[in-house]
């Protein structure tokens, strides 16, 4: 089982197991992990499960659709590693995955 590393902005981090096939979103939620609200649920319909992308992990996790990069337009403090956590798919290469919530979300 992968395991995610959800680290917030004051810096606390916390290492979950997350199941193959759910999304780094449904495993916060599923994790009570602070700093993701997922709104709308993982529809990719609003910008509150936004996540930073560790630098040694964003090959790997690949770059945002055009409907996501529409919706980041109203997240919080976008920057190049950022992504919504409900368009990215756990698969076991992900093992190890390091997220960063930011300060607040949209």
């Amino acid at each position: 089982m992968p395991k995610i590393t959800y680290t917030d902005a004051a810096g606390e981090s916390r290492t979950v197991d997350a199941e193959v096939g759910a999304t780094v979103m449904e495993t916060a939620i599923k994790n009570d992990v602070p700093g993701i609200e997922a709104e709308c649920g993982g529809a990719c319909a609003c910008a509150t499960c936004h996540v930073y992308v560790d630098d040694a992990w964003r090959e790997k996790v690949g770059d945002a659709a055009a409907m996501e990069q529409d919706m980041l337009d109203f997240a919080f403090d976008v920057r190049p590693s950022s992504r919504l956590s409900c368009q990215i798919t756990v698969r076991d290469d992900l093992d190890g995955l390091v997220v960063t919530t930011p300060a607040r979300q949209a």
